[in-house]
């Protein structure tokens, strides 16, 4: 009876903290507070009944964990695994991404894009989509989104796309090369080995590719019929006569624009460590642009301000996965509370369990409860001590109802600030993203049965 108490009392409040992400409030402190607050209802529910996970082995006996113990892996371990295991990744990923901006890759490759589609607003419209997916197969973080946002976002709309439309397309873009993106890989991969090493373990980005290639086609393609159909009922007006936007810079050379999926073709073919693949593929892309002309200490400035910078576009981030760190530990001893209310409630078959999450897709949207990026770590724990599933299924199901939501979510930083840039309202944007990231979701969802389950 006291794990159905204190079941429901961690339930409350995991949906206010749904309510509370809905609100678009500061999600570093919210998961704070919930790792408080857990960890809290947590040791009141083993002092009263022993919590099976608060139990560790010392010399070969079993004894209950202290309230240090408790309190050390919450507060303490969380945050030293995550910034070990994930943060050094999204740091050197961000570094990648400012020399894609910096060097002029990315800008080339969308005037490019500019020049083959013309006047031809759709043409020119799926072109950019496709390119800035690709860019975002290695970028990251809301720095390298604003950069590419403030060429791509005018140049759609003077092409008399409507500003919604534009939006919900290129953010739908970013949301498909996210799909095969290294750093997200790991991160999500992180978030999961706190609950289960196996994820760790026996689980690799060489296994989850086919899949994600798979994943982004899809997404891409989703969003893309999604907003030429809306463009079908929109009359398209043109602003100017589509051409390439006045090169301000000279354009990279054409043997730099590999630069963009590098680190996943290193990753994939060679089994290249993710860090190294980074450092491999921005060397390549300096190289090749002939940035490395100067003296050392140029060389070593500009180098340095590229990490820098790169540190500052994912800081916003880095506070919020630290904070959910501690969440996601909390959720460790909070499980079999939730397992006693609502574990009965998850399939333990593999088609059961696929069909029930493509069911529950939207649910990601509002940093919810099957968003890993979210709330839905605890819905993660319950599911993981209830199915004996293999990860090369799982894994790929949590990935879906954590990617497409999110990146179509108006509580997404980026998107957040789309929305302002553009001047389109939450609501003409969600007409198109919570549609579309459902229909999405749920077809990968059984893409990803009939290849694992």
């Amino acid at each position: 009876m006291t794990e159905v108490i204190i079941g429901i009392l961690m339930i409350a409040t995991f949906i206010g903290m749904v309510y509370y992400s809905v609100k678009g409030r500061n999600l570093m402190v919210g998961f704070f507070v919930m790792a408080t607050v857990w960890t809290i209802l947590s040791l009141i529910g083993n002092a009263i009944v022993p919590n099976p996970v608060m139990i560790k082995e010392v010399e070969g006996k079993q004894v209950r964990q202290t309230i240090i113990d408790v309190l050390a892996y919450v507060y303490q371990t969380g945050p030293e695994d995550y910034a070990k295991s994930i943060l050094v990744n999204i740091f050197f990923g961000a570094f990648f991404g400012r020399v894609l901006m910096d060097t002029g890759i990315a800008a080339t490759l969308i005037r490019k894009v500019v020049e083959l589609g013309g006047d031809r607003p759709r043409i020119t419209m799926i072109l950019l989509c496709v390119v800035s997916s690709l860019c975002f197969t290695s970028m990251t973080g809301i720095g390298p989104v604003i950069s590419i946002a403030v060429i791509v976002m005018p140049i759609l709309q003077a092409l008399g796309i409507p500003s919604a439309i534009a939006l919900f397309a290129f953010m739908g873009s970013i949301m498909a090369g996210i799909c095969i993106n290294v750093t997200n890989f790991k991160q999500y991969q992180g978030i999961l080995g706190g609950l289960n090493k196996a994820f760790l373990t026996d689980y690799s980005y060489q296994q989850y590719f086919k899949f994600a290639v798979i994943m982004m086609i899809t997404a891409l393609i989703v969003v893309l019929v999604v907003a030429n159909l809306a463009l079908c009922k929109q009359k398209i007006r043109h602003n100017w006569a589509a051409a390439a936007p006045k090169q301000t810079k000279e354009n990279a050379p054409a043997i730099s624009w590999i630069s963009v999926i590098l680190p996943v073709l290193l990753v994939v073919i060679f089994d290249c460590p993710v860090i190294l693949a980074f450092i491999l593929s921005a060397l390549y892309a300096l190289i090749v642009c002939g940035k490395f002309k100067g003296g050392f200490s140029e060389v070593c400035r500009m180098l340095a301000k590229q990490f820098s910078d790169g540190a500052v576009d994912v800081a916003p981030m880095v506070g919020f996965l630290l904070t959910l760190a501690m969440f996601n530990n909390a959720a460790t001893y909070a499980s079999p509370y939730f397992k006693a209310v609502i574990g009965n409630i998850f399939p333990t078959s593999a088609l059961a369990l696929a069909l029930l999450f493509a069911v529950i897709v939207p649910l990601g949207f509002f940093r919810g409860p099957t968003n890993l990026v979210g709330s839905g770590t605890a819905i993660a724990a319950v599911v993981l001590s209830v199915t004996s599933l293999p990860v090369t299924l799982l894994y790929p199901l949590f990935a879906v109802t954590t990617i497409v939501p999110q990146h179509l979510d108006i509580t997404q930083s980026w998107v957040a600030w789309g929305l302002g840039y553009s001047k389109v309202s939450s609501k003409e944007f969600m007409r198109y993203s919570i549609l579309t990231g459902w229909i999405t979701g749920a077809i990968l969802c059984i893409v990803a049965y009939f290849m694992f389950g």
